[in-house]
């Protein structure tokens, strides 16, 4: 839970900016509303017209959740800059998507990836597992984390939002009877006081203020409206994150000055221990890299090289394959790949890492100042909020505050309308429409069943948001399962022989252990569940592969001819005229193109945050003065090979083999 105990109230100028961008999301969403209601790929993946930019910034918007910079503020106070490795190793799975699996998804003519499993296996146990992943992604997984979205809007609309100011009394006050009835508080306020059910109050209108919102875009003008919305919202809130951090950073003294700051108010410690928030010291929170850094563990490394693949997304199941499907072709697929890696690992990046350094700063580590009931962590996780609260002028605090704003709406628009695809496409029409009333439903009712969903999963969402502290466990178990089930999903692209049961093991095997695991090994040691779920969930699914017949050839060769998938497929590609060898160069040339990108794309970010933070450079490196400079120039050099190796042949101009 964030600290938000203050409160500030916004101008005139913060609440028309606001209503502006809320005006703006409405009109979008009525003027994709006749082209969204012609069939599901208008309604699900925009006719599959969008261009790279387009797909890559909604990506980015997505990912830029209302609480992440959040929780980027609170590793950085108790775990330094180090720890942020955890997140940046996501882009390898972003250029992996794109330079290798994007085409193939787009190819494959679907429009979920439940969808794929009935094209890629395309016998019963594929159906089970499609019906399978339909109701655990789109409903279990994805009504859980919007549950979490929203209630992470809580915590930043509670110290701005005072509708029991702004109501006229008896309005408001039929909400407060209605909370009170429920008697679920959804505040950090845990008094049991009147003023808990009062900020429990705000705190339900606001969120249903920026729902009814979004979800009217999205079920409206469906992923079109969705594109739209996420460009313009991920512009304004790097345009007030880049204004906030400026601010921040001029009431810490200046860039120049915050190293110093940090080292003289954190390296005084006792026991060799830091000052900071769990004994971490100034050198350590301004460490790169492992050496300098504080806890790093042989586990913690393992768990930093794998888990860009060891996650449910890790062939872009969910909404990243959907944008990748609903480019309008396999450069722009690539491109989004780029754009999103470039903005999300980057461009964000570098802007919250001053912004946490200038929090540390501006509110020093002090135990004696955190309150009674809020952890460590989370009172450093809500200075964020206190230093918009107490920093930001009128009209930049209406910028951030809708930044913020819109970077939720652009999280909760992608849920709805991925999760809805899922009821949609692989329930109601695949299972209730085909398989048990045996017709072929009209474009235009799918539409309308697509709509109805979003609204359905809204409510889904706001039940598990009110009981969130119950299921604490349940989440935890859903990220582990994750990591179970992701290296199988990148096999059954680039391995002919993996089939349906091998998923289906993988599954249940993380059904199984996950229990077991979260008993067994403490909760301080997640790395080691990572590491020992993916090892036993991956090993459990190959044995099965290989002591389970193979997919008939006939589908596998028009899966093949469909998609057109790389890897280890020779004997299929070869029983079809093509060269045995020719799906596995196209492999390795785009996993170099993948390790390539992404240490161009590392180098650039470590030596550009490097010389912000003015971070220690590696005992191992011997000219100092050289670290930042070698490692610019490293990154931007080897961009020319990358981007041939990405883009130097044209896939689009392959037609299927004979």
């Amino acid at each position: 839970m964030y600290d938000t105990r203050f409160s500030i109230g916004l101008t005139w100028i913060d609440v028309a900016i606001l209503v502006a961008f809320i005006a703006f999301g409405i009109s979008m969403g009525l003027r994709s509303r006749k082209v969204a209601e012609e069939n599901l790929e208008e309604y699900f993946l925009a006719g599959r017209t969008l261009k790279g930019w387009q797909a890559g910034l909604s990506m980015a918007a997505t990912q830029f959740a209302a609480d992440t910079p959040l929780l980027v503020t609170g590793l950085i106070a108790t775990a330094g800059i180090f720890s942020l490795w955890r997140l940046w190793i996501y882009a390898v799975a972003f250029l992996m998507l794109g330079f290798l699996l994007a085409s193939s998804w787009r190819k494959a003519k679907v429009i979920t990836d439940a969808e794929l499993t009935e094209v890629r296996y395309g016998k019963k146990p594929a159906a089970f597992l499609r019906g399978l992943k339909a109701i655990y992604l789109g409903t279990v997984f994805n009504c859980t984390v919007l549950a979490m979205v929203l209630l992470a809007a809580t915590r930043i609309a509670e110290p701005f939002m005072h509708w029991d100011q702004w109501l006229p009394p008896e309005m408001f006050q039929s909400v407060l009877d209605f909370v009170q009835w429920v008697g679920v508080p959804i505040t950090v306020k845990k008094t049991g006081d009147l003023a808990m059910w009062v900020a429990s109050s705000n705190n339900l209108i606001s969120i249903l203020c920026v729902a009814a919102v979004t979800t009217f875009y999205s079920t409206t003008g469906g992923l079109r409206s969705v594109i739209i919305m996420d460009s313009v919202q991920f512009a304004i809130m790097m345009i007030a994150t880049a204004c906030f951090a400026w601010l921040l950073v001029q009431d810490a003294g200046g860039l120049a000055a915050i190293p110093q700051q940090l080292h003289h108010l954190y390296d005084v410690g006792v026991n060799g221990m830091g000052a900071g928030p769990g004994g971490i010291t100034g050198t350590q929170i301004l460490a790169f890299t492992p050496t300098e850094a504080k806890d790093v563990s042989i586990a913690l490394l393992s768990v930093f090289a794998i888990q860009w693949i060891a996650q449910i997304n890790a062939d872009g199941t969910g909404y990243l394959a959907q944008r990748s499907m609903a480019c309008r072709s396999d450069k722009d697929a690539k491109q989004a790949a780029v754009v999103f890696t470039l903005a999300q690992i980057i461009l964000r990046s570098l802007l919250w890492i001053p912004i946490g350094l200038a929090l540390l700063v501006i509110f020093p580590h002090d135990p004696a100042t955190i309150p009674a009931g809020i952890g460590e962590t989370a009172w450093r996780e809500g200075t964020y909020i206190r230093g918009m609260a107490e920093r930001m002028p009128p009209g930049m605090m209406g910028l951030m505050l809708t930044g913020m704003l819109a970077a939720l709406g652009s999280t909760v628009d992608t849920h709805l309308n991925w999760g809805s695809s899922y009821w949609t496409n692989d329930i109601f029409k695949r299972f209730i429409c085909r398989h048990w009333l045996k017709k072929e439903p009209d474009p235009r009712l799918l539409v309308w069943v697509a709509r109805c969903s979003n609204v359905m999963i809204l409510f889904i969402a706001l039940f598990v948001m009110t009981r969130l502290d119950s299921i604490q466990t349940a989440w935890q178990a859903s990220l582990l399962i994750g990591a179970g089930t992701g290296l199988t999903l990148v096999l059954r692209w680039v391995w002919w022989r993996f089939n349906a049961w091998g998923e289906i093991a993988a599954i249940t095997t993380s059904l199984v252990c996950v229990p077991i695991i979260l008993q067994v090994i403490p909760a301080d040691q997640d790395a080691v569940r990572l590491l020992v779920l993916t090892a036993v969930a991956t090993t459990v699914a190959v044995v099965v592969v290989l002591n389970t017949p193979a997919e008939d050839h006939t589908q596998l060769r028009e899966f093949y001819k469909t998609a057109h998938p790389p890897g280890f497929w020779g004997p299929i590609a070869q029983g079809l005229g093509e060269d045995f060898m020719t799906p596995r160069k196209r492999m390795y040339r785009a996993l170099a193109a993948v390790f390539t990108a992404s240490f161009s794309i590392f180098c650039v970010l470590t030596g550009g945050g490097s010389w912000i933070a003015q971070s220690p450079v590696p005992a191992w490196f011997p000219v100092p003065a050289l670290w930042i400079p070698a490692l610019l120039l490293l990154g931007l050099g080897l961009v020319p090979v990358w981007w041939k190796l990405a883009f130097g042949e044209d896939h689009d101009a392959y037609a299927g083999v004979a």
